[in-house]
């Protein structure tokens, strides 16, 4: 009995990758990576507004993440209805939220070398510093855009 579900698990997953890989060459994975990109530009600036605002907005770069989150949303949700948008609109907002999230781990990083032992102290500055892998994770979002307006539109 045992073996005939463990068997029924793996048909199930290789018809989920069968699927997802039959959606990405047929052209309907575009749209839904569209639409995941907008709800996650919107979700991470609504916590990069949180974050920033603990911090008071202390240098004015701050703002740029929390203004690029509507803009990559508007992007994605474009890129849903319109493939036109998704080949113009969405790799743009995407590419300035990868350079802002680059830019933002560099700044990170900045503060945490501020911190009193800079470098020296990794492990306290790491875990009382500006977080240093979040700007990386915006940079995933723009990615998720960027690969939505690569990918092949259903026609």
């Amino acid at each position: 009995m045992r073996t005939i579900q463990a068997k029924d698990s793996v048909a199930s997953t290789v018809s989920g990758i069968d699927r997802l890989i039959r959606n990405v060459q047929t052209g309907r994975f575009e749209r839904s990576l569209s639409g995941l990109t907008a709800a996650g530009a919107l979700v991470t600036a609504a916590e990069i507004f949180l974050e920033h605002d603990k911090a008071s907005f202390g240098n004015k770069w701050m703002w740029v993440p929390v203004a690029l989150g509507p803009v990559g949303a508007a992007a994605g949700v474009a890129g849903v209805f319109s493939r036109r948008m998704a080949k113009t609109a969405l790799p743009l907002a995407s590419a300035a939220i990868i350079a802002n999230g680059l830019q933002g781990t560099w700044l990170h990083l900045r503060g945490i070398r501020q911190k009193p032992g800079g470098l020296s102290n990794l492990r306290y500055n790491l875990e009382m510093g500006p977080p240093l892998f979040a700007p990386l994770l915006v940079t995933l979002v723009g990615g998720m855009g960027l690969l939505a307006s690569v990918l092949r539109r259903e026609p």
